[in-house]
C-alpha cells in the first residue's frame, strides 16, 4: 500500500490522535530528548506507532524539508474527502465555507486550513486547476488542520458556487475595489466566503458568480493582506456574528 509523509509535531500528533492505525512508522531525531520530544514519544508509543531513531540528514531526506522539527511519519493516505454535497448535508446549523480561488502557495493553503479549523468552517473549497493540493508542506503549516477540515478540490468552481447558492448559501467575494466593507454585510446565515490569491485576486468568472463583493478596510499604507490573514479576518467576523 502506498504511503505519504507527514512531518512536524502538530501534523503527526493530530494523525496519531485521529487515525493511529494509518501511521506506519514515526522517525524521530535520535539526539533530541527535550520535554516536547519526550511527550511526543510517549504519545506515539501509546498510539502503538513504530518508532525509528534517525539522524537529521535522514529526517530531512524523508521530509523533503529541513523544517521537520525532528519528527517525520510515514502514513497511509486516509479515505478521500467527501463531496461538497455530502459535507453540506451533514452540517448542523448555517454552513460556513471558505473558498480559495487561485491560491497555489502551500504555505498559504496550510495557514488557511489552520484558520478555517479555528473558526469552525465546515469546508475549504478550491478549483483543481488553480490551486495547490494537500502535501507535506501544507500539512506541516496547517498544524493538523489538514486532517480535520475537508479540503475539496472541484472541477468547476463557478458551478460549485452556483450549487451552493441553490442551497441558499450566500456567496460573498472579497475585492479591494468593493463599495461595501466586510462589516457592512450579514454573515450570520449560510455563507461562503470567497478569497483570491494576493495580487491577482478573484478571477473574473468567480467575481461574476458571487452574490456580493466586500472589502476589508485598510487603514495603513499597504494595499492588501496575505490571503491567510484575510481569511482569518473574514471567518472570525462570520463567527462573531453567529455569537
Amino acid at each position: 500500500m502506498s504511503t505519504k509523509v507527514l512531518f512536524g509535531f502538530h501534523a503527526v500528533t493530530v494523525r496519531l490522535k485521529t487515525a493511529p492505525e494509518s501511521v506506519a512508522e514515526v522517525h524521530v531525531d535520535a539526539t533530541r530528548r527535550d520535554a516536547r520530544m519526550r511527550q511526543f514519544i510517549e504519545r506515539a508509543q501509546a498510539a502503538g506507532a513504530r518508532l525509528v531513531e534517525s539522524d537529521d540528514e535522514r529526517l530531512t531526506r524523508l521530509a523533503g524539508s529541513a523544517r521537520h522539527q525532528g519528527v517525520v511519519a510515514r502514513v497511509t493516505p486516509l479515505a478521500p474527502r467527501h463531496s461538497l454535497d455530502e459535507v453540506l448535508d451533514e452540517v448542523q446549523g448555517p454552513p460556513l465555507v471558505l473558498v480559495l480561488d487561485g491560491v497555489t502557495d502551500p504555505h498559504n493553503l496550510g495557514a488557511c486550513l489552520r484558520v478555517a479549523d479555528g473558526a469552525g468552517a465546515h469546508a475549504v473549497v478550491a478549483p483543481k486547476d488553480h490551486a495547490v493540493g494537500l502535501n507535506a508542506t501544507v500539512a506541516k503549516v496547517a498544524s493538523g488542520a489538514a486532517e480535520t477540515v475537508p479540503y475539496l478540490m472541484v472541477t468547476n468552481l463557478a458551478r460549485s458556487l452556483n450549487e451552493m447558492k441553490e442551497r441558499d448559501i450566500r456567496v460573498i467575494g472579497t475585492s479591494d475595489d468593493a463599495e461595501r466593507t466586510l462589516y457592512d454585510v450579514d454573515l450570520g446565515g449560510p455563507v461562503a466566503l470567497v478569497l483570491g490569491a494576493e495580487g491577482p485576486g478573484l478571477r473574473q468568472l468567480t467575481r461574476k458568480t458571487c452574490d456580493e463583493l466586500v472589502r476589508i478596510p485598510m487603514a495603513g499604507a499597504v494595499e492588501s493582506l496575505n490571503v491567510s490573514v484575510a481569511a482569518g479576518i473574514c471567518l472570525y467576523e462570520a463567527r462573531r456574528q453567529r455569537g
